[in-house]
């Protein structure tokens, strides 16, 4: 559409508005950022400088050759410099600012501010490289963790299922394990996961856990040794075992099956180089028989929290389980440590419980967290735990840590500060 001078001479204060094609009332102030004008007078610009829009070359007609140039008003002053809409909405002197460059970058950063390992100069990356190097060529880790004094008897226990009970046990053995220690697995569970993830056949007819609790079968003779670390030594569960309940209801004191079973192996609480430095008992999912057994056999309980409101809500009612067993069978029974598990620390939902946990039980909380990771889910699949799958992922690294904290952080039995 061509505007006519005729058209401009029978409306003097209308212009045409480069960029647009359209005449229009000029006017002055903020302007959204589509170019539509906002309230008052604006001054025109002037004669010998043309406005240019950066629509212009896509949205303007061409104007005929022939015709003169448009005057501009006479009524208005022509001392406005040329500005384009778009420009008026956007200052040009405005600069945009530099994304905010956070304190610390790199690992020898973090390492240098003490977000490392305390006593441990090396940076993140680095411990993640050597423990990666040290496991794949089956040597052991820096550091030995010290032994305990006596076997530790721990029972991995949440009638909550799904908290990662059997993924914490075996990840947490095969940390201890890889620092030099000890370590005996007991598979309680009759879907055999903790067999699984640490490459211990469990077919119908393998000697297991079952043949030991309801044939009485001496434990030596059901452990196997892991393929995988060296010091590890696991007792594998069958199918069997989901009949175990069954038959133990009418055997005589069925309660202390398992008890008798680890107290009576020669390498249990032992005093020569070859006793089992940690017990470590995975229970099933629920609070029938098979974890009562292992309540009453073990001195000390390690409950997996996952960082969920329904974990909170499970966790009252197994304590309530304990202290019964404690008052009627196993007085010596107490909860000794409590780990986070799936922690995913942008959700307020994590922290919320991770300090409702950390609040009710100040001493038994471990500070490690396990993060939520898929190659601590990928690694069963492949016989393996994270551990060896993948040794410098942040869950193998997370439980490396835990399994630190565990052996050293606590003195007789129990996390320093907690009640004995």
């Amino acid at each position: 559409m061509t505007v006519t001078r005729e058209a401009l001479a029978a409306d003097p204060p209308m212009e045409v508005i480069n960029g647009m094609g359209w005449p229009q009332q000029r006017t002055v102030g903020a302007t959204s950022r589509l170019g539509w004008p906002g309230n008052g007078s604006e001054s025109a610009r002037p004669t010998d400088t043309p406005a240019v829009s950066r629509e212009t070359p896509a949205v303007a007609p061409a104007a005929p050759v022939d015709e003169a140039p448009v005057a501009q008003p006479a009524t208005q002053p022509l001392t406005e410099p040329t500005v384009s809409r778009e420009t008026t909405s956007m200052p040009t002197t405005a600069v945009t600012a530099e994304p905010e460059v956070p304190a610390f970058r790199t690992a020898g950063d973090l390492a240098a501010a003490g977000a490392g390992v305390a006593g441990d100069p090396s940076t993140p990356l680095a411990r993640s490289v050597e423990h990666t190097l040290l496991v794949r060529e089956g040597r052991r880790l820096r550091g030995p963790l010290p032994r305990p004094d006596r076997t530790r008897v721990m029972v991995v226990a949440n009638q909550k299922g799904g908290v990662g009970k059997t993924t914490t046990a075996v990840n947490l053995a095969a940390a201890l394990a890889q620092h030099g220690l000890r370590v005996l697995v007991v598979d309680l569970d009759p879907q055999g996961n903790a067999s699984t993830a640490l490459a211990i056949d469990h077919h119908r007819g393998t000697p297991s856990t079952y043949d030991a609790l309801v044939d009485g079968r001496p434990l030596a003779e059901v452990v196997q040794p892991s393929p995988e670390i060296e010091g590890l030594f696991v007792v594998p569960s069958t199918i069997d075992l989901a009949g175990a309940e069954i038959e133990l209801v009418s055997m005589v004191a069925r309660e202390g099956r398992l008890r008798r079973a680890i107290h009576a192996h020669p390498q249990v609480f032992g005093t020569d180089e070859d006793r089992f430095d940690y017990v470590l008992i995975d229970c099933p999912p629920s609070l029938g028989l098979l974890t009562l057994n292992a309540l009453v056999a073990g001195d000390e309980m390690l409950i997996p929290i996952q960082a969920e409101y329904y974990a909170l809500e499970g966790l009252g009612q197994l304590l309530e389980t304990v202290e019964m067993v404690k008052a009627h069978l196993n007085p010596d029974l107490r909860v000794s440590t409590i780990v986070l598990t799936m922690y995913d620390a942008r959700t307020r939902l994590s922290a919320g419980v991770a300090g409702e946990v950390r609040e009710h039980f100040p001493g038994q909380v471990l500070r490690t967290a396990i993060p939520r990771s898929v190659r601590i889910s990928e690694a069963p699949s492949y016989g393996q735990t994270v551990m060896t799958y993948d040794p410098g992922s942040p869950g193998a690294l997370s439980y490396l840590e835990a399994a630190r904290e565990l052996a050293t952080a606590v003195q007789d039995g129990s996390i320093e500060g907690a009640p004995a």
